[in-house]
């Protein structure tokens, strides 16, 4: 029995103000047959706008993924994972950091912000669609599990 045919559509929040990477990332999902309904915002501003279904994001559906870049105009990436992680109404939301940078702090602090996974941009399509496949075969089997008490 094929089990991908059984997951449903899942629903994305990209939150990128680059073009280029907006297309990118598109492409890659449509390449690998996981695309349903990506969802774009340029800011963190934006992003938590969504996610909170506030102003003109009042009628956003809630994402399956976040795909989130470090370096954002408005409010950054880090303190975007911060609000998510620290909101009970958010944090089980699996959120791939998807940037540029491949400092050690960076890296070290998005985990630390409970980030589930950190790529580094350019990356191949290989590479970032094994991610986004493992956070999804992991993470949607763990999130229809009852909250432990």
């Amino acid at each position: 029995m094929n089990t991908k045919s059984l997951q449903k559509p899942i629903e994305i929040l990209l939150v990128e103000d680059s073009p280029a990477d907006i297309l990118i990332t598109r492409e890659a999902f449509v390449e690998a047959r996981l695309l349903n309904d990506i969802h774009v915002v340029e800011d963190g501003v934006q992003a938590l706008e969504f996610l909170r279904r506030q102003g003109a994001f009042a009628s956003a559906p809630r994402p399956d993924l976040i795909l989130l870049d470090l370096n954002l105009p408005r409010k950054n990436g880090r303190e975007v994972l911060a609000e998510i992680k620290g909101d009970e109404s958010l944090k089980t939301i699996p959120v791939i950091v998807l940037t540029t940078s491949s400092a050690n702090e960076d890296i070290l602090q998005a985990y630390d912000l409970h980030a589930n996974c950190y790529v580094v941009k350019p990356v191949g399509f290989e590479s970032f669609l094994k991610a986004v496949q493992s956070i999804r075969n992991f993470w949607f089997s763990v999130v229809a599990l009852p909250p432990e008490e």
